[in-house]
């Protein structure tokens, strides 16, 4: 990690700009050649055990660029993310194959009309995208079927590997490639998705490096947004701080994801900030804040979580509810560190934050007896967190060639991202919340099974209380876990960033360094 870090200085530039303490990095592309060549090991691997011989190309497409609906405005381009993560292009139109006999990458680029450079700017040329993308030929995408014919040197058809297979976060299936000449190959949808998901889960000192500053950028905006909130601001205004801040000094085009600006209320909407939502409330004294958000830089994102009181001063149900989540967050990082189980990681939260709503009076009875009744999932519906780099909810938590992959069945822990052990190199977040949603709590307060568990003078006072959520970015470790994320956590750091005190303060210097930060 530290060869990364000195190679990210040593290409930054000399100063970091005012207002801000960081400096936005170069990106050493070596980076996505050490990914491809980790596939190439993966593959190869794989083929060997499968006694078939180790020949063939992985071929993937990049990501095209859109109009919104029927007109001719491009939206912002991001590439897809298998592809960024193979080759680190930014720009559309891309094809990227690499061939599994010789281990050559090869790069084909769309072929631009000449009025491209009337509207778009300069035609860059070949040699320009092989020298900053370190592949070893580039070719244009109308020559996809020739140059795989003439660079495979077995006989028969060449094998195509091409990515196909299911985000088990969306759903949804990943592309694979299509070009004209397809026929004149075989092709093989089974064999890439899960090695290069995998590829995917365990991540490299350069890319370790890049998330650090994604995550150092989005909390140093955290901050920021939290010295400058004030009551009768509107929600939106929030988002803006911060966007405004990892553009201007982090140079992060993009964001990991929709910014969560949540108050009052609004704080027990999980996903608020969709169109339906966007960020449009007025801070009214007395609210909770939080804003989940966080930046991207060069395609890899952090998501962090800050839970604040919108004029500066925890309340006692304020603070009762902020420690349960906190404790919860601290206790889970405590835990982690490789062989480590990601539900039993779930339960410790669930559990922390039982015990401290029954010390305060919000719940009564036995928490094991909460636990076996699944209450926990009353107040935290959502998983504990999940795998986080190139995307929020990084592919990799459910693989079929994985034992003990069968999601769960029960509140809250059906809700898991993956249920995997913890590996040295994951990335992870940890964000446990505790919410007073009407949806779930009423059933719970109604139900025989539950409501003998409600203190029934204490839970009213909560019912438009919102929520708290506290959401770090954990990279795995030999013998436990580093903290990424660089926020005030405890209340009364909290407070004195928001009453002008300077980030970070000297007594949370030990904390952080404990992984507390």
């Amino acid at each position: 990690m530290g060869e990364a870090r000195e190679a990210l200085a040593m290409a930054s530039t000399p100063s970091p700009p005012p207002g801000s303490s960081l400096t936005p990095p170069k990106i050493p592309f070596d980076l996505h050649v050490a990914n491809r060549e980790k596939l190439l090991k993966s593959i190869r691997s794989h083929l060997s055990d499968s006694s078939r011989p180790p020949q063939g190309f992985v071929l993937l497409q990049g990501g095209e660029e859109k109009n919104r609906y029927c007109t001719d405005h491009t939206e912002l381009f991001r590439q897809e993310s298998y592809f960024a993560y193979l080759y680190g292009v930014r720009e559309p139109g891309f094809y990227g194959a690499i061939d599994i006999a010789t281990g050559n990458s090869i790069l084909f680029a769309p072929r631009l009309p000449a009025e491209y450079a009337v509207w778009l700017g300069e035609i860059k040329s070949l040699s320009h995208f092989k020298e900053r993308y370190m592949v070893s030929m580039i070719y244009y995408t109308d020559e996809i079927a020739q140059v795989l014919c003439d660079q495979y040197g077995g006989s028969g058809k060449p094998l195509l590997f091409l990515l196909h297979g299911l985000n088990t976060d969306s759903d949804n299936f990943s592309k694979p490639a299509e070009f004209q000449g397809m026929e004149k190959f075989d092709t093989d949808l089974t064999t890439l998705h899960p090695i290069l998901t995998e590829c995917r889960v365990l991540k490299s000192d350069l890319e370790l490096a890049i998330i650090q500053f994604a995550n150092d950028i989005s909390s140093e905006a955290h901050v920021e947004v939290m010295r400058k909130t004030r009551v009768k601001m509107k929600e939106y205004q929030l988002e803006s701080m911060f966007l405004h801040h990892t553009y201007m000094y982090g140079g992060c085009r993009h964001c990991s994801y929709t910014c969560i600006c949540a108050t009052g209320g609004n704080g027990a909407v999980l996903h608020y900030g969709h169109a339906a939502a966007p960020n449009e409330r007025i801070l009214e004294d007395g609210d909770m804040a939080l804003l989940d958000m966080g930046a991207e830089y060069h395609f890899y994102g952090s998501d962090i979580t800050c839970s604040f009181p919108v004029n500066g001063k925890f309340t006692s149900d304020q603070t009762l509810i902020y420690n349960a989540v906190l404790e919860a967050h601290n206790a889970v990082i405590s835990s982690m560190k490789p062989g480590v189980n990601w539900i039993d990681m779930h339960k410790l939260a669930e559990k922390t934050i039982l015990e401290s709503l029954k010390k305060g009076s919000i719940l009564v009875g036995d928490v094991d007896d909460m636990m076996a009744k699944r209450l926990g999932a009353v107040f935290m519906p959502h998983g504990l967190g999940h795998f986080m780099g190139i995307d929020t909810h990084d592919p990799g938590g459910f693989l079929k060639n994985l034992q003990r992959m069968e999601r769960p069945k029960e509140p809250g822990l059906k809700s898991l991202r993956t249920i995997r052990d913890l590996k040295e190199g994951m990335v992870i977040t940890v964000e446990p919340g505790c919410y007073f949603i009407d949806a779930l709590l009423t059933p719970a307060l109604e139900s025989s099974n539950t409501s003998k568990f409600f203190n029934q003078e204490t839970i009213g006072r909560f019912k438009s209380f919102g929520g708290v959520r506290i959401e770090s970015d954990l990279h795995v470790m030999a013998n436990g876990c580093k903290n990424m994320t660089k926020c005030p956590r405890e209340t009364w750091e909290i407070e004195a960033v928001m009453s002008g005190a300077p980030w970070p303060l000297e007594k949370t210097a030990t904390n952080s360094a404990n992984g507390k930060g």
